[in-house]
């Protein structure tokens, strides 16, 4: 079912390479003349991290056997050279340690000079079979004056330091005063992708198991690599003689897939995976791509929405609020029928982890795409809370809630399952996970402190419960007589009688864990203390908060404060203290700060 989503989003995407090729980043382009003779190195990086992207022939699987690229490469092998060429930065002192360093340099040495032969073989063969092709002629020439020569030439270039700070990075080639480079050289491409055909015609044909068509199998598959993963991590692989083989099928032919069906869905992996990609999000060690089945303005408009929501990056930084409430409008367009969609439309979400020399699948959901809008309004509702904060931020995201319950809100401290329980919820509209609730409530009462998206996805958490019968509201509730939701609410009253006398508001620091946990104990003393701070307060004041405090006091029963709150009633509790907080704020401008 994965693989074939990804196919068919090949086949429907109009931007990706076509077969046989792919946009690959070139870092630094090798200008030589038509001679061969080197003229200069050219700077394609964008910049530390990214560089252009060409449509060059797709690249080779790799084991421990060098394998070369059609007129692109590393510098391994298109120069010879690597960082066990550059001179050894801090030697060890110990003189065992300095000759096994030593001898790990020469080993790697020794595989540069296979990868470079390899290519230079690889460039001969092209030459040979098309002697007429000006590109090739230009790089047999050049190669022919040896890797000393060039090497010699290239040192003498400005860009050369450069060149040695990114060894591991592409290299290619190009014709001084050509526009396009070597790689992409028309007869050079169909020669390529002729010679790719004829050799897959003479393979046996089998029965493809993502197209249903018999066509010549893949024998290895593309790799596919996610942050963190090995550079070769693929999604579909199989390990010889680990008891992954069955009736003696080695490798790929365990699930036969045809060539074209593997280069259709791994262009597309590849593709929602790159750097840029608007269709895909981390969280820690998790990688996420999502997509629509159809190319459609709807289909468009949900993914950009989606990445609005799940990126970490604001970009609406006079507005912070503005996109989520873009996103919450075309959701709310797509899930009324505003905007008409076809009744096989979905939206898909990929999770992938990387696991040893392969990707793990942690998740995967195919979901209509109404449902998926309405599952997404659902979310919006149940984290819709009072914000008193004069800075509002988003804070419905899930790197606004995951960020909520680490310490420093470095999401990636999380706990390594839930960011895929979290994501599960809300695509799916199941109740949300208890670690998270309960992770909520350890950094309050680690920090003494609530915020607006802890509070959010308590009451979140709270109202999806299938035994709570009092939803929590948005607002204010006088009507909650739940025992936990009346002692946050009092909580938040004595907190703030405290702060509009003294301008300081210690009891939260020394007494809102236990008050949240065991109300009897504190209270009291509470109580006693909220006495002196009326003092200091004008008659009107007094009034209002004696009347209140009264008033919130007679929706308790006749026991009194409870000697414990249960789980539950703690998240209650803050709930209560927010809305009471939000209550006073709303009615004294004045006072609002920029709580978080």
């Amino acid at each position: 079912m994965i693989l074939k989503a990804l196919y068919d989003y090949y086949h429907r995407s109009k931007e990706l390479a076509r077969p046989g090729m792919e946009y690959k980043e070139i870092a630094f382009l090798i200008v030589i003349d038509e001679q061969g003779n080197f003229l200069r190195l050219e700077d394609c990086r964008i910049d530390n991290k990214r560089c252009k992207s060409f449509l060059v022939p797709k690249s080779v699987s790799r084991s421990s056997n060098p394998v070369a690229n059609i007129c692109w490469d590393n510098c391994s092998y298109v120069l010879n050279y690597s960082e066990a060429n550059l001179p050894l930065k801090n030697p060890p002192a110990d003189i065992q340690k300095l000759a096994v360093k030593e001898a790990h340099i020469q080993k790697e040495r020794e595989k540069n000079g296979r990868n470079y032969n390899t290519f230079c073989q690889k460039i001969e063969e092209l030459h040979v079979a098309l002697p007429e092709n000006l590109s090739l002629k230009a790089l047999h020439l050049f190669y022919g004056k040896g890797n000393e020569t060039i090497l010699a030439a290239l040192q003498e270039d400005s860009l050369w330091e450069e060149l040695c700070k990114n060894l591991t990075r592409n290299v290619s080639f190009r014709i001084n005063g050509e526009p396009t480079i070597i790689p992409e050289d028309e007869e050079l491409v169909n020669f390529y992708l002729n010679s790719l055909s004829d050799h897959r015609a003479d393979r046996e044909s089998r029965t493809c198991l993502i197209t249903g068509e018999k066509g010549s199998l893949v024998e290895l598959t593309t790799a596919t690599p996610i942050l963190g993963s090995q550079a070769t991590a693929k999604l579909v692989a199989f390990q010889v003689d680990s008891g992954y083989d069955s009736y003696g099928k080695e490798k790929a032919y365990n699930a036969p897939i045809s060539h074209d069906a593997e280069f259709a869905y791994t262009t597309t992996l590849t593709h929602l995976l790159r750097k840029e990609s608007r269709n895909m999000f981390r969280i820690a060690t998790r990688t996420y791509v999502f997509w629509a089945s159809a190319i459609s303005e709807v289909g468009m408009e949900a993914e950009s929405c989606f990445y609005s929501l799940m990126s970490l990056q604001e970009d609406e930084t006079d507005n912070p609020d503005k996109g989520v409430i873009q996103v919450e409008k075309v959701f709310k367009s797509i899930f009324s029928g505003e905007r008409e969609v076809e009744t096989d439309d979905s939206f898909f979400i990929l999770g992938l982890a990387p696991n040893s020399a392969r990707l793990a699948v942690i998740y995967w959901k195919n979901i209509p795409i109404r449902e998926f809008a309405g599952n997404i309004l659902q979310h919006f509702e149940d984290m819709d809370i009072v914000d008193y904060r004069k800075e509002k931020r988003p804070y419905k995201g899930v790197y606004s809630i995951l960020s909520a319950v680490t310490l420093q809100g470095k999401v990636g401290d999380v706990q390594p399952n839930l960011p895929e329980a979290v994501i599960k919820s809300i695509f799916q509209n199941i109740p949300y996970p208890y670690s998270l609730y309960s992770a909520c409530l350890r950094r309050i009462r680690a920090e003494q402190r609530t915020t607006q998206a802890r509070v959010a996805t308590m009451k979140a958490y709270l109202n999806r419960l299938s035994n709570n019968h009092h939803k929590l509201t948005v607002m204010l509730d006088k009507s909650n007589k739940n025992v936990g939701y009346v002692c946050g609410r009092l909580f938040a009253t004595l907190e703030y009688l405290q702060k509009k006398s003294s301008g300081i508001d210690s009891i939260r620091q020394r007494y809102l864990n236990a008050a949240s946990t065991t109300p009897a104990a504190v209270f009291g003393n509470l109580m006693n203390l909220s006495v002196h701070h009326e003092e200091k307060l004008n008659e009107p004041s007094v009034i209002f908060f004696r009347k209140l405090k009264n008033e919130i006091i007679d929706m308790l029963s006749a026991d009194g404060f409870p000697t414990h709150l249960d789980i539950q009633n703690q998240g209650r509790f803050f709930v209560g203290y927010h809305h009471q907080m939000a209550e006073f704020y709303k009615s004294n401008k004045e006072d609002e700060d920029n709580v978080e």
